[in-house]
C-alpha cells in the first residue's frame, strides 16, 4: 500500500468557505476507485509546528498515486490550495504490503 501525507499551513485570510471547498474536492477524489483513503482536517498534533491541517491518503500502489497527481480533479483543487499555502511538507511510504 502507498501512503501519501500532506501537512499544511495555510495564511492568516482562510476560512471556513475555503476549508469547505477543499472538503468538496476531497469528496470527489474519493469517488476514484483508486484512492482507497482519502481524508482532510485539522492536525491535532500538539507539536503541529504551525502545520494546521493535513491530508492522509492511501493507494493501492505507487502507479495509482501518481496517476491521482496529474488527475483533473487534484489538479484543481491544487491550483485552488497552492496560493493560500504557507508552508507545505509532504511524506509518502510505500509499505509493500498486500491489501486486505
Amino acid at each position: 500500500m502507498f501512503h501519501h501525507i500532506v501537512a499544511m499551513q495555510f495564511d492568516p485570510g482562510v476560512d471556513a468557505a475555503f476549508h469547505e471547498r477543499v472538503e468538496h474536492f476531497c469528496a470527489r477524489i474519493r469517488e476514484d476507485r483508486r484512492v482507497l483513503r482519502y481524508v482532510y482536517g485539522p492536525n491535532t498534533a500538539s507539536r503541529h509546528d504551525g502545520l494546521t491541517h493535513v491530508i492522509v491518503s492511501a493507494f493501492p500502489g505507487a502507479r495509482e498515486h501518481d496517476a491521482y497527481q496529474v488527475s483533473p480533479v487534484h489538479v484543481e483543487m491544487k491550483n485552488f490550495m497552492l496560493p493560500r499555502i504557507t508552508r507545505i511538507v509532504v511524506c509518502e511510504l510505500d509499505d509493500g504490503m498486500p491489501l486486505p
